[in-house]
């Protein structure tokens, strides 16, 4: 991540009540990463990388935010380029709207619109595992990965960025939709990577490494030739 220095710091993980939380910590401490759960405003000050994970509806994502009071705040920690993890609904709420339950205002700092994915011989919601088509396969973010990692998705919208130079990653679910976006310290992605075993982690611990969080003295680790693919 471009601007941090190494001095270490600290992580937090926002709780607004969010279903995968739990896989989110036990992930982050199998690095070696300590974190601080974020539930209100007050709890982001002195971090150094922010993660909001999510599950379940956009709207519903937006309004406990809200109530939180924590919308604007995390609004304007990615706004201002702070090292930034956005995980499913995490990903999605980072663009100005979706269609889900009737449509809600998201916090616009990507330009475009989450939408459902259409009928057809596919089954929805996009439950398993999926290869990523790496935009640049040499950003730090995908560092050890293999040429196709396979990652693990459960979602039935998935965002359509109007500006594609800032996807990271692609999918291919039907149609070919955007996986992963990245601007410089924020990244955001559509899969989980706390669910996606050895790459999962491996992406985990580029984000982490990356923003200059303290991993504990966890030593690196390699990806065996057959980890992340899939036949």
């Amino acid at each position: 991540m471009r601007g941090q220095d190494d001095s270490g710091g600290s992580l937090g993980v926002v709780d607004y009540g969010a279903g995968n939380l739990r896989s989110v910590e036990n992930a982050l401490r199998e690095l070696g990463a300590s974190c601080r759960l974020v539930q209100g405003p007050r709890d982001l000050e002195g971090l150094r990388a922010l993660i909001l994970p999510g599950v379940g509806a956009f709207k519903d994502c937006v309004m406990n935010l809200r109530r939180k009071d924590l919308w604007e705040p995390v609004g304007q920690w990615v706004r201002d380029g702070r090292p930034y993890l956005g995980i499913c609904l995490g990903y999605q709420v980072l663009f100005e709207e979706s269609e889900e339950h009737g449509g809600a205002r998201g916090l616009g700092v990507f330009a475009g619109r989450v939408v459902r994915f259409p009928k057809g011989d596919w089954k929805v919601p996009h439950m398993g595992w999926n290869r990523l088509e790496l935009r640049d396969p040499n950003d730090p973010l995908w560092s050890g990965l293999p040429e196709d990692p396979y990652v693990y998705f459960v979602h039935s919208y998935f965002p359509r960025p109007e500006q594609e130079v800032l996807v990271a990653a692609w999918a291919d679910y039907g149609l070919r939709f955007a996986a992963a976006m990245r601007r410089e310290n924020v990244v955001a992605t559509q899969f989980h990577p706390e669910k996606s075993q050895a790459i999962g982690l491996r992406i985990l611990r580029n984000f982490v490494a990356a923003a200059g969080v303290d991993l504990g003295g966890s030593p690196d680790f390699s990806l065996r030739a057959d980890e992340g693919t899939r036949e």
